[in-house]
């Protein structure tokens, strides 16, 4: 079919949730990627979005019918400190679709131009930030890591004033919702419990209906969430990711990976490991991740206080209770991720044997992936470990780790073979490596070529595939990557 087959449900909340606003055209768009598969699961036709109509409505140069475009309120936490009125304002939500899988997808379009949340910000997107997240986006999807996902990259036809002149681009992001920790925030701070009240019961119906059946249903959305995000952050780690810029406007409560600014992959396993520029002390390491969704959660159950008992007290404890799931659910995921990764499924002692192979690993600087990519072909061939040992400063240091790993292997009794087979369906063998990225981007900011963007993108969209032609992608860079920073973009 032609055009957009649009059923929005967040406009039907009250006024105050959003700002009716439609996009700002662009000088002159020009489709940069189509995600094809993603549109016709949308239920969008392809070819329709692809041509004239489509990619002014993917610029903002049009509204299609249907839509009713809104920028939408949100407060939160940023680097701990708290900002009571944000909200998107260099985005705007055009509206929902429902998908062949029956499920309900918002269509935004950041870069589209100023809102009444901008805060004297021009709204618009550069290239280079929109290249990213449309990359990493589809990469963590094909990873299988819960994330929004990118649905067109279109050039704007007109610079963007940062530093320096700069291409602008328009990224079309397709998400579960756009509902985050600090939209409840945006209310709860105003002390308008009907808003809150309201708005939880949208994300129940839209998100957790199973717990709209609870005896206690917003106990039960919290532990919805907690238990999403305990299983998302998990996923995060055993792929190298680190998020950057985890502020609790950041976090979605539909569990999905949201908001690729200061992103990046390990290389050399540390688990201090912090690329952003913006992040001087830290508090959104690689390591810090787990610790840093808990804080922003409590936040999250603060604000639902009014909601999960009369009594304040009794509140509080619900609250607590909740609160409590996340570190069990949280290990089980991550070290369960873990004991697959190393080939011993359903070994309920691998967490201990994980965690010394992380320990030699930070010790010598071993790259993250290469390390468990390469572990896949050693459980088939112990003459591979060879591959292993030359990514540890000290190669010896693997030797008396590897004698346990073999030992253990042997007792799941798998062969050799299929738990090679196994492994290799959990260790990607590429990543999104940020010197690629990095070299993506400049191909494409400064002399126009977008074609290792469409290589890479390619190549990460089969991520656990030996892709002989293209190893160069799966190589670390030189140095261990301990250098490498990552801006926000905005």
């Amino acid at each position: 079919m032609t055009g957009i087959p649009f059923d929005n449900s967040y406009v039907r909340l009250p006024d105050r949730f959003f700002a009716r606003r439609a996009p700002t055209p662009v000088a002159a768009p020009r489709l940069i990627h189509l995600n094809r598969t993603l549109a016709a699961n949308l239920g969008i036709d392809p070819d329709w979005l692809a041509g004239p109509d489509g990619v002014a409505m993917l610029a903002g140069n049009s509204v299609p019918k249907g839509a009713d475009p809104i920028a939408t309120a949100y407060a939160g936490h940023q680097f701990g400190n708290f900002v009571p009125q944000l909200g998107d304002g260099r985005a705007v939500l055009l509206g929902e679709v429902v998908d062949r899988d029956g499920r309900r997808r918002d269509i935004q379009l950041k870069g589209a131009g100023p809102t009444p949340f901008s805060r004297r910000g021009d709204g618009r997107a550069a290239l280079g930030p929109v290249l990213r997240e449309y990359l990493v986006s589809e990469a963590m999807a094909a990873l299988g890591v819960p994330t929004t996902r990118a649905l067109a990259a279109v050039a704007a036809g007109e610079p963007v004033v940062r530093e320096t002149r700069l291409p602008g681009a328009v990224l079309t992001r397709v998400a579960a919702s756009h509902i985050r920790v600090g939209t409840f925030q945006y209310f709860a701070v105003r002390g308008d419990t009907e808003a809150l009240r309201a708005l939880a019961d949208h994300v129940l119906a839209r998100h957790y209906p199973e717990a709209s059946a609870s005896e206690y249903p917003y106990r039960a959305l919290l532990d919805g969430i907690v238990a999403r995000q305990a299983d998302l952050v998990a996923a995060w780690l055993l792929v190298g990711f680190v998020h950057g810029v985890m502020n609790t406007d950041n976090m979605s409560v539909a569990g999905e990976t949201i908001d690729y600014g200061p992103c990046a992959f390990l290389d050399a396993y540390d688990p201090r490991t912090c690329f952003s520029s913006i992040d001087a002390h830290g508090r959104y390491a690689y390591g810090q991740q787990p610790g840093i969704a808990l804080w922003n959660l409590t936040r999250l159950a603060e604000t639902l206080l009014p909601m999960l008992a009369d009594d304040e007290a009794a509140a509080v404890e619900a609250a607590e209770a909740a609160l409590a799931g996340f570190s069990p659910r949280f290990q089980e995921a991550y070290h369960g991720g873990l004991a697959q990764k190393l080939g011993l499924f359903g070994d309920q002692d691998a967490a201990v044997l994980a965690d010394d192979l992380m320990a030699r690993m930070a010790a010598n600087r071993a790259d993250f992936t290469l390390t468990f990519r390469r572990l896949c072909d050693a459980a088939e061939r112990p003459e591979a470990d060879a591959g292993v040992r030359d990514l540890f400063i000290d190669p010896t240091a693997y030797d008396p780790w590897a004698v346990r790993w073999r030992g253990r292997l042997a007792a799941v009794g798998r062969t050799p073979a299929a738990t090679a087979a196994a492994m290799r369906a959990v260790n990607p063998a590429f990543i999104p490596r940020n010197h690629h990225v990095e070299a993506m981007i400049a191909a494409a900011v400064e002399g126009g070529d977008f074609g290792p963007f469409d290589e890479l993108s390619a190549v990460l969209s089969r991520p656990y595939d030996d892709q002989p032609a293209h190893t160069r992608y799966a190589e670390a860079p030189e140095g261990g990557g301990a250098d490498y920073r990552t801006f926000c973009g905005t």
